[in-house]
């Protein structure tokens, strides 16, 4: 069999989806500071950790992973796997239309990839999850920021809805 860059990609796209879903992957928030070269602290590399029962942990692996997909040379292939993944289908529809609207990225609401992303609770109620995710763009000297709101649905945990967020206040 041959084996083409297609089929190498999309074989690739569903490995990194499955790791993705395993209960026991790690994508989410980080546990502690990490100093500002990224290597050990005092106390050791950071920690990752998460849990397929808790919303933001899966927003979290969610900006992880499409971060890494539409970095450098997009994937489109493993973009698209994501978004059906951690999704509702419904918003899946809505975020198109919005994408040919406004001709950007709406998981990002910016045209190209951050370099960096943080997603922290904000609220829950009526069925609902909020998290802000704050994205990180140029370069580490001297950043800019953007902050998004995503909904999620309690009882799928899918991400439901993202809009544009002010910062929040004191940072």
């Amino acid at each position: 069999m041959r084996v083409t860059r297609t089929t190498w990609r999309s074989g690739a796209a569903l490995a990194l989806l499955a790791l993705v879903t395993v209960p026991a992957v790690a994508l989410a928030a980080v546990s502690g500071p990490s100093s500002p070269s990224g290597g050990q602290g005092a106390a050791g590399p950071p920690a990752h950790e998460g849990s397929p029962s808790s919303v933001t942990d899966r927003v979290a692996a969610f900006y992880g992973a499409y971060v890494d997909a539409r970095s450098g040379t997009p994937d489109t292939i493993l973009a698209d796997a994501l978004r059906s993944h951690f999704l509702t289908k419904e918003f899946r529809d809505r975020l198109a239309a919005w994408e040919r609207e406004n001709e950007a990225d709406g998981a990002f609401r910016a045209q190209n990839a951050p370099r960096a992303w943080r997603v922290t609770y904000d609220n829950s109620g009526a069925g609902h999850t909020w998290t802000r995710v704050r994205l990180t763009w140029g370069d580490e000297k001297k950043p800019t920021y953007t902050y998004l709101s995503v909904q999620s649905d309690t009882s799928s945990q899918l991400i439901s809805d993202i809009k544009e967020a002010q910062a929040p206040a004191g940072g």
